[in-house]
């Protein structure tokens, strides 16, 4: 049986060999998923801080946990960020969770010129909190001890900024010459791929993102769904990588 794993924001100040896991996650560990004393949990703070626990108490709310082993897990290099242009519908949030699965560590939401999708006002804040819950349950159920960044909304001219500044960028493009598989990818840094959403990039985003060091790379000889490009592309690049 895979391990559960819950967050514990606060697991650096969680000192000693006994810790109590409440709060909600405390409640679904108790309520929920009725762990039982003497099964096994990890606790992680989301930034590579893990404690290995076993459960010697269950209360009405939360866990007495016994602590085994601390230890810290390393972030992966080269860092994987993927500009995601707004889909329609929860096709977003279908994006996110597996991005996060697969590994991802960073998500930018992207308002691209041809997104039918619009994040304005109130909307906002309901769907980047819709977002970063769903990257935190992703998350957890794939056992990451670093959890994926769904950053705020970004601007064309914040995308064109991240690309200047990264390792590698790349943008996916039904029009490229070039094969995404077969791109050299560097060691470290951040690797920026942008996904188009349905409408895809426009010629005067594409003109930005190439002026800004970007690479039109092209994923696949078929079309894919802006929420399931971005998990293709990162299943190459990882594979790539090394980091699969």
């Amino acid at each position: 049986m895979t391990v559960p794993v819950f967050l514990a924001a606060d697991l650096a100040e969680l000192k000693g060999p006994e810790v109590v896991l409440d709060g909600p996650e405390g409640r679904h560990a108790a309520v929920v998923r009725r762990m039982r004393a003497g099964e096994r949990v990890d606790l992680t703070d989301g930034a590579g801080a893990v404690a290995e626990c076993v459960v010697s108490e269950v209360l009405k709310d939360a866990l007495r946990l016994e602590v085994t082993v601390r230890r810290q897990v390393a972030a992966p290099r080269p860092r994987l960020v993927v500009v995601q242009g707004l889909p329609k519908g929860d096709r977003g949030e279908l994006a996110v969770e597996m991005m996060t699965e697969v590994g991802v560590d960073v998500i930018v939401p992207w308002a691209a010129s041809r997104s039918i999708t619009q994040w304005k006002g109130d909307k906002v804040a309901k769907a980047l909190g819709r977002w970063r819950s769903t990257a935190r349950e992703a998350g957890k159920q794939a056992r990451r001890f670093h959890l994926p960044e769904v950053t705020e909304p970004a601007s064309t001219a914040r995308v064109e900024a991240l690309l200047a500044e990264a390792a590698l960028g790349l943008v996916l493009h039904e029009e490229a010459a070039e094969p995404l598989s077969g791109r050299e990818l560097p060691a470290d840094g951040d690797v920026v791929v942008v996904v188009g959403p349905e409408g895809g990039v426009s010629e005067d985003e594409l003109a930005r993102f190439t002026a800004a060091k970007a690479v039109p790379v092209l994923l696949g000889s078929t079309v894919l769904r802006t929420s399931t490009a971005g998990v293709a592309a990162a299943a190459v690049l990882l594979t790539r990588s090394g980091r699969w």
